[in-house]
Formats: structure tokens, C-alpha cells, sequence
């Protein structure tokens, strides 16, 4: 008997077990009932609306056994545009020119995203990738630059993914073992945060910005621990989000705005987080 077996013995059978006896007995029109399967092997049952409790703990379940059985213990969260293409890229989400040349330029906070996450990755090395390990949503855009940029100096990566209306598959580069989908926005968010030791957040839309002021209030209102915000690109930021008018406003107290970081580029970035921690 192994140690694993050892670990997991009990005098009452697996639930896998008697799954595959459930699952082998002789079909009879009681057996192929709906009624006669097993309640967690009945999917018409589990996607009830009176089972959204037992489903959002699925979800939050689900990643959380899987990367704590892998030791990860903290992350570095990437958010920013699906749209923005890697230098050179078709800037397909682009509906005019305007918007198509504005993307091309973008394009460079693809090769930042991209560096920065090899930054973090060679750092997470020497603990065995257990910390610093990049997360993002599992997409396109700048979510690919940041798998990618861990998976060029063979670093593991997660992606958190989600189901939308429209077709979305995973980025190539996110391990294929740390690679989750979700049906539950909240769900996906609390695993963002949950192990979060710095969020860089790159230019983009609605999804950014939530993602964004999500990570703020709970910061501002003390619900999570201070961690490093770092916007990339200031002009962009400045323009998108004028916190200072907030503040001169009293809608956030002064010093407020000071939980924003900004950076350039990948190595001011990762110095505003070696500073934080003293690294």
C-alpha cells in the first residue's frame, strides 16, 4: 500500500467507486431513470437554479485544492485589453481606423506585459514557482503576453478563463494543469485576489477597469492587505481615470490615489514590487 493509499484508506467506499458501480449496473427502466443517479453524477440536477450555492462552491473549490496540492502560495495578478495585438499583430478587434492605429500603438505594453512576467517568473524560480506566480484571465491580448512571457523561461502560469457568449478559448501559453474556466464572475474574481502579492494592470476596457476598482475598494476599505497596484502606461491612465480630480472632490480621501503605482515599463514595475517586499 503507498502513501497516498495509505492516506485516503477509509472502511467506507470511494465516491469513485461507486460511481463506476453505478455507472455498470444493468440498464432497466428504473436504472435509466433520471431519478435512480447518483445526485453529484446528474447534471441535469447540479445546473438547477436552486443549486447556484452548491455550484459556486464547486468553483471555488476546484482551483483552490489544485493549486494548493501544486504549493502555490501567492500570485502576481496581469489584467489588461484582449484586444491589444503583439507588435507586428492584426489589431482585429479594431471597427475604424482610429481605433486600429490606437491598438498598433497599444502594441507595446504587449512586449511590457510580456517582459514584466518573465521578471516575475525568474524570481518565482528560486521557490520552486510556489511564489510570484503569474495569473491572468486565460485570453487573448495582454492575459497572452503575461502566459507567455512565463512560459519563455519555462515558468508555470494560470489562467483563469471564463465562459462568454462569444467563442473564447485559453491562450496557448497558460499550463495546461493551472488552466480553469468559469461560470461565476465573482467566483473567478476571488481567485484573482486570493493569493495576490501584486496586480499590474495594463490598458483596456470595462473588464480592466472593473478588475481595477475591484482591487481598490477592497484595498481602500481594508478588506484586503496592501499589495502593489501598478498601472502600466501613465499617459494612458491619466487620461482614462483622473484620481486626483476624486480626491479634490472628497469621493476618496486624500492619499488615496497614492495606492497607484504607475510604470512604463517591465523593470520599474518589478522595482516597485522588489521595493515593497525588500527584495
Amino acid at each position: 500500500m503507498d502513501d497516498k493509499t495509505k492516506h485516503d484508506w477509509t472502511p467506507l467506499p470511494h465516491s469513485g467507486e461507486d460511481l463506476q458501480r453505478a455507472r455498470s449496473v444493468p440498464q432497466t427502466p428504473q436504472t435509466q431513470s433520471p431519478a435512480y443517479r447518483l445526485a453529484w453524477d446528474d447534471p441535469d440536477f447540479l445546473t438547477q437554479r436552486e443549486m447556484r450555492g452548491v455550484r459556486l462552491q464547486l468553483e471555488l473549490m476546484k482551483p483552490e485544492m489544485m493549486l494548493a496540492e501544486r504549493g502555490i502560495r501567492s500570485t502576481v495578478i496581469l489584467f489588461g485589453g484582449a484586444r491589444i495585438p503583439e507588435p507586428g499583430g492584426e489589431a482585429w478587434a479594431a471597427k475604424n481606423e482610429t481605433q486600429r492605429t490606437n491598438l498598433e500603438a497599444n502594441s507595446i505594453y504587449y512586449e511590457e506585459a510580456r517582459a514584466f512576467a518573465r521578471l516575475c517568473s525568474e524570481h518565482s524560480a528560486a521557490s520552486l514557482y510556489r511564489e510570484f506566480v503569474i495569473v491572468t484571465g486565460g485570453g487573448p491580448g495582454v492575459m497572452e503576453a503575461g502566459n507567455r512571457g512565463a512560459a519563455d523561461v519555462g515558468a508555470p502560469s494560470i489562467g483563469l478563463n471564463i465562459v462568454l457568449p462569444h467563442e473564447q478559448a485559453p491562450n496557448l501559453y497558460v499550463t495546461p494543469e493551472l488552466c480553469f474556466n468559469f461560470h461565476y464572475f465573482a467566483i473567478r474574481k476571488m481567485h484573482f485576489i486570493m493569493r495576490a502579492k501584486a496586480v499590474a494592470i495594463f490598458p483596456g476596457g470595462f473588464g480592466t477597469m472593473d478588475e481595477l476598482f475591484e482591487t481598490l475598494t477592497l484595498i481602500q476599505t481594508g478588506r484586503m492587505e496592501r499589495v502593489p497596484v501598478i498601472l502600466f502606461g501613465r499617459a494612458f491612465w491619466e487620461r482614462a481615470i483622473d484620481v486626483d480630480f476624486l480626491a479634490e472632490q472628497g469621493t476618496i480621501s486624500p492619499g488615496d490615489q497614492h495606492i497607484i503605482d504607475y510604470a512604463d515599463t517591465a523593470r520599474e514595475a518589478w522595482d516597485c514590487i522588489r521595493r515593497f517586499y525588500h527584495i
